[in-house]
């Protein structure tokens, strides 16, 4: 088993034993619905009771090793918390807020990507590609791009647009959807 398996194997084992849903979202999660392509860290979001975010933030970093000195403060502070596996793997945990992050773990499916990483979390692809059009960088987009070509009509793109419109209203703009809708035509018309 690689270096990443054997992270999110260990990431599974310790999240689901204290109670802390996750999904895994990222290159993994590109891999697992798109294209493949290199990725050296495994990514993934949780959603912590706010109430308790510092104990179990703190709780996390001691059993994981931290990235950074002072992890916890910068955990709290920017929302991601910077550690490693014991295997060595990079792992980023990003800290969801209530709302759309819960309903990315709410709807991940549970999958196996090898045979000791099985019943592993990971956000469906229509919040992945979701989660590529906010994020918009050049990497993402070609994500997103692959992840539409591989996927193709088992998309829920009903579903894409009612976020996008959401996160649009948010911003007060129609960037996202607009942009979604380009690359999505592009793609059916055969010009990606």
């Amino acid at each position: 088993m690689d270096i990443q398996h054997s992270a999110i194997r260990e990431l599974h084992e310790f999240l689901t034993s204290q109670g802390i849903p996750y999904a895994l979202i990222g290159g993994i999660a590109v891999q697992f619905w798109g294209e493949p392509r290199y990725t050296q860290d495994v990514d993934l979001t949780v959603v912590l009771d706010m109430a308790h975010e510092r104990e179990l933030v703190h709780t996390i970093t001691s059993h994981f090793a931290p990235r950074i000195s002072n992890a916890d403060v910068f955990a709290l502070d920017n929302r991601v918390i910077l550690v490693r596996s014991a295997s060595g793997c990079p792992i980023d945990i990003s800290l969801g807020l209530p709302g759309y992050e819960e309903e990315v773990i709410a709807r991940a499916v549970s999958v196996d990507l090898s045979p000791n990483a099985r019943g592993i979390r990971v956000c469906t692809a229509e919040d992945l590609v979701v989660m590529k059009i906010v994020a918009g960088r050049p990497r993402d987009i070609d994500d997103m791009e692959g992840i539409i070509i591989r996927q193709q009509d088992a998309l829920d793109i009903d579903y894409i647009r009612l976020k996008l419109k959401g996160f649009d209203e948010l911003l007060e703009t129609s960037e996202l959807s607009e942009r979604f809708e380009l690359i999505e035509t592009n793609i059916h018309m055969g010009t990606p």
